[in-house]
Parts: structure tokens; C-alpha cells; sequence
């Protein structure tokens, strides 16, 4: 991955991050890397702990954004997610939410976010 394609996500991640925290959710992880995947974000509410894949375009992409996160992008999050839950057990309930990021092209500053909740589950995958 090309470094300004890194620091363009790294952008919306931190976007990513203060609507969930804004949106009262605790920030659990950032990051978590396993050989199967990666989760951009772990946060969790009161009842759920959420694995969140962060997707950030410009605002004139002519794709939206959830679209990049299809079967096979969804079938390694959920094996990361099992992963990170051997690893940290818990009671919630789990769910899988993406957060779409929308960027001035120009300066790169928050336009919009769409925030998806439940917006895949294992089932969709196996």
C-alpha cells in the first residue's frame, strides 16, 4: 500500500474514532493484525463489543465505500474477530459495523461519515 494511500486511511480512521466516542462507544483497539486479517477498530457499548472496518473515500468516489468490504474481506475480519475473542474473552454480544468516511479531496478534512451498524454477520459468510 502507497504511503499517502496509508495516511488517507489513517485519516479516516481517526474520524472513525471520534464519531464512536462521540457516539459513546470505548475504544478498545486499534489495529489488531493477525495472519488471517485485520480489524480497524474494536470498541464496545454497553451490550455489544463491535469489530468496525473503517472504509474512507473522496466524496465524489464512485463507489461507495461498504462495497470493498465483500465476502472474502468479510470472511477475514470474522476469522480475526475469533481470534481476538480466544484471545479476550467477553459476555456482549458481538456484531460487525462498517464506518464510511467521506474526505474533502482537496484537503483531506471530514465531509461526512455513514455509519452501518450490523452490517454483516457470520452467517452472511458461511
Amino acid at each position: 500500500m502507497s504511503n499517502l494511500k496509508r495516511i488517507f486511511g489513517d485519516i479516516g480512521e481517526d474520524c472513525a474514532v471520534k464519531y464512536l466516542k462521540k457516539n459513546k462507544y470505548k475504544i478498545i483497539c486499534r489495529n489488531f493484525r493477525k495472519l488471517v486479517g485485520e480489524i480497524d477498530i474494536i470498541a464496545e457499548t454497553k451490550e455489544y463489543l463491535v469489530f468496525v472496518e473503517v472504509k474512507t473515500r473522496q466524496q465524489n468516489s464512485l463507489t461507495k465505500p461498504y462495497e470493498a468490504v465483500d465476502y472474502r474481506k468479510q470472511q477475514r475480519i470474522i476469522k480475526t474477530a475469533y481470534i481476538y475473542l480466544e484471545e479476550h474473552h467477553t459476555e456482549k454480544f458481538c456484531r460487525f459495523d462498517i464506518c464510511e468516511v467521506y474526505l474533502d479531496k482537496n484537503n483531506n478534512k471530514l465531509i461526512s461519515i455513514n455509519y452501518i451498524e450490523d452490517a454483516f454477520q457470520e452467517d452472511d459468510c458461511f
